[in-house]
């Protein structure tokens, strides 16, 4: 189930990013917005399994939170954490470019 709500919130996820950059920018950078964030996923994705399948038995802990569920869930609160600086980044620079001038 935990599967299920990582994976649905991530579609959530590159269709907002998709809209975002269609809208900025046109068709091509939402193309590209949706392939750097299916990119980030699937590494991070490999790169978390492997850290939890050091820490991890191979039981996990219960029938909810297998290896595979802690792995996603770990990858989300990671790009959770790096979304946010990245589009907190944008808009922070701009408001200290205007802040800037008055």
């Amino acid at each position: 189930m935990i599967e299920l709500f990582v994976f649905y919130l991530h579609i959530v996820g590159i269709a907002a990013g998709f809209t975002k950059r269609w809208n900025e920018d046109g068709v091509g950078e939402g193309v590209l917005a949706v392939l750097s964030i299916a990119l980030i996923f699937f590494v991070g994705w490999a790169m978390a399994s492997f850290l939890v399948r050091l820490a991890l038995p191979p039981e996990g802990l219960g029938k909810v939170l297998n290896r595979d569920a802690a792995a996603l869930l770990l990858l989300t609160v990671s790009e959770a954490v790096f979304y946010y600086f990245y589009f907190r980044g944008e808009n922070s620079s701009a408001d200290a470019v205007s802040g800037a001038g008055s």
